[in-house]
């Protein structure tokens, strides 16, 4: 039998899953400090190899790698985010250029070697992220890719489908199903008709908001005032607000490694000269110049998720002489995250207008994905659809096995 294998390429996590010959699914363990893992960190990590060339590493050691000297590597997040963004076609490490398309690839062959004759089905969101995404370009570069990591012939299937398609397995019958996948940088919705004979795609919608939009927003209401977001400097003894552009990218996963750029480290020394509180921005240049932004992230990733389990937690960071100890509510979280969670519930919508159907008329909904796990975001499929009807489970792993699966489907069609 040919070997069918469905790569679910992540914003943040990456999962590969295998047909077996006995028809069953199951997702691609990955060995790593004595443990395996279902999941594949989306990282790269460049550090100086011999005569000053850029050596590699991807996933968990990548971000071994950092953590042993960050100030000597180049960490690489969040790949998938520059897909639809013309504005970004290659960046600079260490003596050589990498376009996105071979950045991407490097990865994809650390998360699997080719296998020859293997039929590859890899997911795609509805919608890529990014202001103003081209969602042509983005799967031309994802296919661009995958060929440079060693498959030509890669078969491409919405995300949310394949979530449902996993799920579909457990349904006694012929259902109507709304299915909601979550990822760290976009989510997606698909309403999806079950039937004895296969399954009918009735309408789709998605948006550039997930996982890394929440972060953010916990980023900029706790961290950034704490470096120097909404102060003011002077020019000429005029008061003037400080570059809010810094604190939007400092608090994007994606986009911090850029601004280590020079210009920006000088402009931000510049204008703390004449600061109303010079230390904030001498933090600021501190926490990019020592590449603690990871550090910073997997804290505010952490109190995230302990937020989707109690009504407060503590938010505890620490570099050098910056401190952040904040308790945060969960209530001012769902305060913070309300525009998102707006944008999130007009796409739910909107995949039910493409269907033309009424919210009655789902019979179950199906959510997968981390951010799935958050409260606020349950309540907006609960106050749609009715508690009832809504079903998780796999939350990491079940695109990945939809794959395979779509893959068999494909291949015996």
């Amino acid at each position: 039998m040919q070997p069918i294998i469905g790569i679910d390429f992540g914003t943040t996590n990456s999962v590969v899953a295998r047909l077996l010959p006995d028809g069953r699914v199951e997702a691609v363990r990955f060995p790593f400090g004595g443990e395996l893992l279902d999941v594949f960190r989306t990282v790269l990590c460049f550090t100086a190899g011999a005569g000053g060339a850029p050596r590699h590493a991807a996933g968990p050691a990548a971000i071994e790698a950092y953590l042993e000297d960050p100030l000597a590597s180049r960490l690489i997040m969040s790949m998938k985010s520059y897909l639809a963004q013309r504005s970004f076609s290659e960046t600079r490490i260490l003596t050589r250029s990498f376009t996105l398309e071979a950045l991407i690839a490097q990865f994809l062959r650390a998360l699997l070697p080719a296998e020859p004759g293997a039929r590859i089905v890899a997911g795609r969101p509805v919608r890529f992220a990014g202001d103003m995404p081209d969602d042509a370009l983005a799967e031309t570069r994802l296919r661009a890719a995958f060929a440079e990591a060693g498959w030509e012939d890669v078969d491409l299937a919405l995300e949310p489908e394949a979530a449902g398609y996993r799920f579909a397995h457990t349904l006694g019958g012929a259902a109507t199903v709304l299915v909601g996948d979550f990822g760290g940088g976009t989510s997606d919705f698909s309403v999806l008709r079950y039937e004895p004979g296969g399954v009918t795609a009735l309408g789709h919608s998605g948006v550039g908001i997930a996982g890394d939009s929440f972060d953010y927003r916990i980023i900029d209401h706790v961290v950034s005032p704490r470096l120097g977001r909404n102060d003011s400097y002077r020019v000429m003894g005029k008061p003037m607000p400080i570059p809010a552009a810094w604190y939007t990218g400092f608090a994007r996963w994606h986009r911090l490694s850029l601004m280590r750029a020079p210009r920006v480290l000088r402009d931000i020394a510049e204008v703390a000269r004449t600061a109303d509180h010079p230390e904030r921005l001498h933090h600021l240049i501190t926490l990019i110049e020592e590449e603690a932004g990871y550090a910073l992230y997997r804290a505010v990733s952490g109190v995230k998720a302990a937020l989707s389990r109690a009504p407060q937690a503590m938010l505890a960071f620490r570099h050098e002489d910056f401190t952040v100890e904040a308790e945060i509510v969960r209530a001012d979280f769902e305060s913070w995250i309300a525009p998102d969670l707006a944008r999130l519930g007009a796409a739910i919508d909107a995949a039910l207008a493409e269907a033309r159907l009424p919210h009655e008329a789902i019979d179950r909904v199906f959510l997968t994905g981390g951010t799935s796990l958050v409260p606020a975001v349950r309540r907006l499929f609960a106050d749609r659809f009715g508690v009832e009807r809504l079903a998780g489970g796999g939350e990491f792993v079940s695109v990945a096995e939809g794959l395979a699966l779509i893959g068999q489907a494909r291949a015996t069609a």
